[in-house]
C-alpha cells in the first residue's frame, strides 16, 4: 500500500482532502489528530507539514507527496511531478516599498538586502540575472522587513496582492508561479506495481479535476436544427445524438459544456426550439 504525504493543516490540507475524497479515496482516520489514515483502502496518508513533504518523498519515507511547487523548489531536492492538482495557486514575487524609485530588477543595486522565506529560490533567481544581493532569511511576515530596516526588498508569496498593498508595497517581478503538485522521487516508477498504482492515482485525481467547471446538458432538440445545435453544444468530441422513441421531429442531445457559460447555452438551446433541458453536475470525467 503506497504512502502519500499530505499537508497536515491549512488550506492546502483542506483542498487536498476534498480532492482525494471526490476521487473515491475517502480519508479514514482514527481521529482528527491522527498522523496517518487510510485513503479509501487503496493508499496510506501521512499527515506532515507541507514544507517537509519534499524531504519525506525524496528520502523514501513516502512514495508520493502533495505540496506546493514553491516548497519543492525551495527544498533543493530532485523530484518528478506527476500532476498539477490546480489548487493553492499563488506566485512568488519581488516587492518593494511604494515610495521606492525602483521599477525593475535591473534597478536593484548590488548589495541590496532581500528578506524572504525562500532563500534558495531567491538566491538562484537573482544570481541567474547577474544581481549580487544579500539574502535575509525570515520565518514569516516578510512584509514588515522594509519598514523596520531589516531589508530593502522582499520576495514573498502573493495571491491577490492585497497584503502587499495594505503594507505599502508593490510588485516589480514574478519569481515563480506556483500551485499544488503531486510529486515522486526519481526512482518511484522503476517498480511495475508502484508505477501502476501511481498511474491509477493520477487518473483518479485527474478525472475529478477535469470535471470541475463542467456541466452535463441533455435536451430534446428539433432534428431540423441539429447543425445549429451542434454549434451551441459542441461537447468534448461533438454532442451525443440519440433518436427518441416516438420522438418524431425531435432527437435527444447530450453534451459536456463549460459551467461558466451554461446560462448562455440554455438560452441558445431554447432559441433553437429545444425542450426538456436538463443540466447536471459531473463528478468524474475521463476523456
Amino acid at each position: 500500500m503506497l504512502r502519500i504525504a499530505m499537508p497536515n493543516k491549512g488550506r492546502l490540507s483542506e483542498d487536498a482532502r476534498e480532492l482525494f475524497t471526490d476521487a473515491g479515496l475517502e480519508i479514514r482516520a482514527a481521529g482528527p489528530r491522527a498522523l496517518t489514515a487510510s485513503l479509501g483502502g487503496e493508499f496510506t496518508a501521512l499527515f506532515v507539514r507541507a514544507q517537509d513533504i519534499p524531504e519525506f518523498v525524496a528520502d523514501g519515507a513516502a512514495d508520493a507527496g502533495v505540496t506546493g511547487l514553491d516548497l519543492v523548489q525551495e527544498s533543493g531536492r530532485t523530484l518528478h511531478e506527476l500532476a498539477d492538482l490546480q489548487f493553492g495557486r499563488c506566485r512568488l514575487a519581488v516587492a518593494i516599498r511604494e515610495d521606492s524609485g525602483i521599477t525593475s530588477v535591473d534597478d536593484i543595486p548590488d548589495g541590496t538586502r532581500i528578506a524572504t522565506v525562500f532563500p534558495r529560490i531567491t538566491e538562484r533567481w537573482f544570481s541567474a540575472r547577474g544581481r549580487r544581493v544579500e539574502i535575509v532569511p525570515v520565518s514569516g511576515a516578510a512584509e514588515i522587513a522594509p519598514h523596520i530596516g531589516i531589508a530593502d526588498i522582499i520576495v514573498d508569496l502573493v495571491s491577490t496582492g492585497s497584503t502587499l498593498r495594505v503594507n505599502g508595497l508593490r510588485e516589480i517581478a514574478t519569481v515563480l508561479e506556483s500551485s499544488t503538485r503531486l510529486v515522486v522521487a526519481p526512482g518511484a516508477r522503476t517498480d511495475a506495481g508502484r508505477a501502476r498504482a501511481l498511474d491509477e492515482l493520477v487518473a483518479a485525481l485527474g478525472s475529478v479535476l477535469a470535471a470541475r467547471g463542467k456541466r452535463y446538458v441533455m435536451a430534446n432538440v428539433p432534428r431540423a436544427r441539429l447543425d445549429d445545435v451542434k454549434r451551441v453544444v459542441p461537447g468534448l468530441n461533438g454532442p451525443t445524438v440519440i433518436d427518441i422513441m416516438n420522438g418524431g421531429a425531435f432527437v435527444a442531445v447530450h453534451a459536456v459544456v463549460a459551467a461558466a457559460t451554461i446560462y448562455r447555452t440554455i438560452a441558445d438551446l431554447k432559441a433553437l426550439g429545444a425542450e426538456g433541458i436538463l443540466v447536471t453536475r459531473i463528478e468524474r470525467l475521463m476523456a
